[in-house]
């Protein structure tokens, strides 16, 4: 049985607007082999609820994770933005931040932020300041701007006009880069072209204009952007095998990288956000062509984040255009990992207890040293595959338990928030006000440190392994934790421990967002009634899932070992 969503019509008829929701069609193959189509409105008289599609992985993890503990995720983004966009030292670290006089690619002054702590190749004076990368600046200025930070004017600063710098048309590859000069900036092209760091930059960079829309010359970029991923997909027609591609040539090349057929996902995504914004079908077709090749692999080539980004992106397109990509094959392949040794393999999320912790919902190495997560890529996934619930809520239960384990574990990269004993550097935790957080979490220390034998799990990074001379402190990474305003905008506490409510509109970028939407995962097994808080008194809460309404807006009752996705819906409307 393969299940395909088209689109439920929120008919307001007051404000004479319509807006997307979800609707499931079943399609079930048949004995015969002659396709019957079953079509199921989210009308309050039909209550056959959405069954949950189980993803093995996430099926490994504790319903209520152990020890639990959810920080408060928005004060550390907010003490985030405060400590590394000041010009002042405020922490015993320093500054972390710096003015790029350059102008290279576009005549501006730009900024450059550390990768981590004392990271010996960057600053002011160091490269000609042209050090720094933008899936560190992009993503500080996401979390931020989901936090509610005006990040185009702040300290006398417009710093997202300022990262336009990193669209490379020295080069003539016309699209966001990972350095402004990829050159001089060795990082991203350090190791040889690597695709990833060349389409990051791109999705991120359209996240980042969606949040602040109308700064001068971004439509430009965006336009470009656009222009150059539609006629390298054309190209490619379907075959990702490369490790990266030429956008000044465009061609597809190999060196010493494995192939990397996910960046069809970051391509996929990109056009259809393009599309979203242009009204170009040419985008389109090409949104449905990168995400029809990502949907013909024959098995995982996950590695970070363009996969998830692929997962969202055919959510999306099977509701709104009616195709029918295979969204439980790619979650796997997320969940389980890339298992080819000829790929970047191990790479995946990881489920079980190190030590005395439950880690369930990192994302990272399954392999490497017993396993290796990081925070970056944790938080990051939570951007497509949080509002992919919208699409696709026979997900919602998968991704909420994930979620919740995600955002337990995730603490413990935060030196204030792991024992001395489990954590590289507990001597210097405090050197960033315990804001900055490590880049990993180890099963078992890499660097043979006799007081971390036999202690698991460990919390530390790979900076003193970048470069001979980087100090220790490096393992503290700004690169790492600058998505924290990822978790503190989607992520809120509720009366009852271990039920968390998540945003499914914060990250739901190039998209009809009329009515607010947020994902419930109950861990019990009772039906457990939680506090509600709406954004109206004038407003009924529907659940997708069930496909039904709550009596009050002040108290739902959650299904035990069970997800709700709901929806304020404005009184006076009705479902089609």
């Amino acid at each position: 049985m393969r299940i395909k969503y088209d689109c439920i019509n929120v008919i307001d008829k007051n404000m004479k607007r319509t807006a997307t929701i979800a609707f499931i069609a079943v399609t079930i193959a048949c004995a015969s082999c002659i396709f019957c189509t079953l079509c199921v409105s989210c009308s309050h008289n039909n209550t056959a609820s959405i069954k949950q599609i189980a993803l093995p992985k996430v099926e490994q993890m504790p319903n209520l994770p152990q020890p639990y503990k959810i920080i408060n995720y928005k004060q550390k983004a907010l003490d985030y933005d405060k400590l590394v966009f000041s010009f002042t030292p405020l922490c015993e670290a320093g500054t972390f931040i710096w003015l790029d006089s350059a102008k290279r690619n576009i005549p501006q002054v730009t900024f450059g932020l550390y990768t981590a702590i004392h990271d010996v190749r960057m600053g002011a004076h160091r490269n000609n300041g042209e050090c720094h990368e933008s899936i560190n600046s992009l993503a500080a200025l996401i979390g931020a701007g989901l936090m509610g930070i005006d990040k185009t004017n702040q300290n006398g600063f417009n710093f997202v006009k300022m990262v336009q710098n990193y669209f490379n048309s020295e080069t003539g590859w016309n699209i966001m880069m990972n350095n402004t000069n990829p050159v001089s900036g060795k990082l991203g092209g350090g190791y040889g072209r690597d695709w990833w760091y060349d389409v990051l930059p791109n999705v991120l960079y359209y996240a980042l204009c969606d949040i602040f829309p109308n700064v001068e010359n971004a439509d430009n970029i965006q336009y470009q952007v656009a222009e150059q991923f539609y006629k390298a997909d054309s190209i490619l027609n379907g075959n990702y095998d490369y490790s990266y591609f030429d956008y000044a040539k465009m061609q597809g090349m190999r060196n010493q990288i494995p192939y990397q057929q996910d960046a069809a996902g970051g391509h996929g995504y990109v056009l259809y956000a393009a599309y979203q914004k242009f009204k170009d079908l040419r985008y389109l077709e090409g949104a449905k062509s990168a995400i029809k090749a990502l949907d013909e692999q024959k098995e995982s080539r996950f590695y970070e984040i363009l996969l998830p980004m692929g997962c969202y992106t055919a959510a999306r397109l099977n509701a709104e255009q009616g195709t029918n990509y295979d969204i439980e094959k790619m979650l796997n392949w997320v969940f389980d990992g890339c298992k080819n040794p000829q790929a970047r393999h191990g790479w995946g999320v990881i489920s079980g207890t190190w030590g005395n912790y439950d880690i369930s919902g990192l994302q990272g190495s399954l392999l490497d040293s017993g396993g290796y997560a990081f925070f970056m890529n944790s938080m990051k996934m939570a951007i497509p595959l949080v509002p992919l619930v919208k699409y696709q809520p026979q997900f919602a239960r998968a991704i909420g338990k994930w979620m919740l384990n995600n955002v337990n574990a995730a603490r413990l990269f935060y030196p204030d928030q792991i024992d001395d004993e489990h954590q590289a550097l507990p001597e210097m935790k405090n050197i960033a006000n315990g804001v900055i957080a490590y880049e990993g979490l180890r099963y078992q220390d890499a660097y043979n440190t006799p007081r971390l034998k036999n202690i698991h799990p460990v919390a530390l990074g790979d900076g003193p392994n970048w470069m001979p001379d980087n100090p220790k402190e490096t393992m503290f990474s700004l690169y790492s934790t600058s998505p924290a305003g990822v978790f503190g905008a989607m992520t809120d506490t509720t009366n009852v421990t271990g039920i968390l409510r998540f945003n499914c509109n914060t990250t739901d970028f190039y998209s009809e967002r009329e009515y607010p939407i947020y994902l419930y995962y109950n861990p019990y097994k009772n039906d457990t009634a939680v506090t509600y808080h709406a954004s109206s008194e004038k407003v009924h809460l529907y659940d997708i899932v069930s496909k039904k309404y709550f009596p009050s807006i002040t108290e739902i009752t959650l299904t035990g070992d069970n997800a709700a996705v709901i929806v304020e819906l404005p009184l006076g409307i009705k479902l089609r």
